[in-house]
């Protein structure tokens, strides 16, 4: 096994300590006899072909999937090998083990503030990476999706490490892909302490590589923003997402295969070829999250993942709170509507699988949704807190 490591410094002065989203668990804070307040875990669903996994498990799960009942029945996620439902409950399962489970990120307290750790893979848009070529980004999508995790607790990221394994070290390619891992921290303003560079003969494809990436942030345990004063009439607020990000990848080159389309045609009606359409890189919200949070008022925030609206945004609400999404209130990307109309995707399932649009979904006071609406980025009124269990749409 071969090592790499990318060091970088961080002077006491750039940690900028902002207000946060996700609570801790707060029986283990004072009760438990180990320090970890709130755990978070990866959902280990297999893919097809990959060995990386898609989505995140919930310790909440609090659904109400509306279907259109005139569509023909069309291909699931479950049908593409990543199972949902399988996840859920093995993290029941592990919370038995574990109490706490259920954040985007784990809290560890320290002094008067919490690190926050997040860690991720890219899942099977590996596979189209190898197709298409294009390898410069996928570090971003590496990046993205643990940074992204961190900041719903409001933390500041502070430092990223990550894995790389391969079966034959090929230098220039794992360059091209540290490029991107460096440009996805520089995005975060963090730095990359650290990397892991595993050659193992016989165990991938040839030319192929896995990913695997850690992320650690920092927040005022008095800036913790935890869902607990989130009410009914508060606004939903997404931010849109560049695309498909880095969940579902699974089902869409299902869907690619039944189309008879390959990554080198035009997305029907769109001037970029779907390979560029999939392979967009994800966003990273870290800088824009903490300027919002940063003014106040904002009360918990979803990372839209695996699980889509259905399953993350419960995640961020007390007991007998809902959501209710405005439907077509957002500009939905063209490539959903084609995964959709190649698939023969229903509804739910999109929105249980895709982020539609909406990569980060932020739980706000009423005016500080008006300030944030009004501020010239681009955000949309997506839908408000209401009594009851789960997502709904109308």
């Amino acid at each position: 096994m071969n090592a790499t490591t990318v060091g970088a410094n961080l002077e006491a002065s750039n940690y900028v300590i902002r207000p946060s989203c996700q609570k801790p668990n707060s029986s283990s804070v004072s009760g438990s006899t180990h320090k970890f307040c709130c755990l978070s875990r990866r959902r280990t669903t297999l893919s097809l072909t990959s060995r990386k996994s898609e989505t995140k498990l919930y310790s909440k799960s609090k659904i109400v999937c509306m279907s259109s009942s005139n569509q023909v029945e069309g291909l699931t996620y479950k049908d593409a090998g990543v199972d949902i439902d399988a996840g859920s409950e093995l993290v029941r399962r592990i919370a038995k083990m574990a109490p706490g489970i259920g954040g985007f990120g784990g809290l560890f307290p320290l002094g008067d503030s919490y690190l926050v750790a997040g860690t991720d893979g890219v899942g099977t848009k590996l596979k189209l990476a190898f197709e298409t070529g294009i390898h410069d980004t996928i570090g971003i999508d590496l990046v993205a999706m643990s940074v992204n995790d961190i900041i719903t607790s409001g933390a500041k990221p502070l430092f990223f490490l990550d894995y790389y394994a391969t079966s034959r070290l090929d230098v220039d390619l794992a360059e091209k892909v540290i490029k991107g891992i460096v440009d996805g921290c520089q995005q975060s303003d963090c730095a990359l302490l650290g990397g892991e560079t595993a050659e193992m003969p016989d165990f991938y494809a040839d030319g192929e590589y896995d990913l695997s990436g850690f992320a650690v942030g920092i927040v005022k345990k008095e800036s913790v923003i935890n869902g607990k004063n989130i009410s009914v009439g508060d606004v939903l607020i997404g931010l849109p997402s560049s695309g498909v990000h880095s969940n579902g990848f699974s089902l869409v080159r299902r869907v690619l295969a039944k189309s008879g389309l390959s990554l080198k045609d035009k997305l029907p009606g769109e001037s970029i070829t779907l390979g560029e359409a999939l392979m967009a890189p994800t966003v990273i919200y870290v800088k824009q999250v903490l300027d919002i949070i940063s003014k106040g008022g904002i009360k918990g925030i979803a990372h839209i993942t695996g699980g889509g609206f259905t399953d993350n945004i419960p995640r961020v609400f007390p007991d007998g709170l809902g959501a209710r999404i405005y439907n077509n209130s957002w500009p939905v990307p063209p490539v959903f509507k084609w995964i959709q109309k190649a698939g023969s995707i229903e509804d739910g399932e999109m929105k249980r699988t895709f982020n539609m649009g909406i990569g980060m979904v932020l739980v706000a006071s009423k005016e500080a949704a008006e300030r944030i609406l009004s501020e010239g980025e681009t955000a949309y009124r997506i839908g408000e807190v209401i009594s009851g269990d789960g997502v709904s749409y109308q």
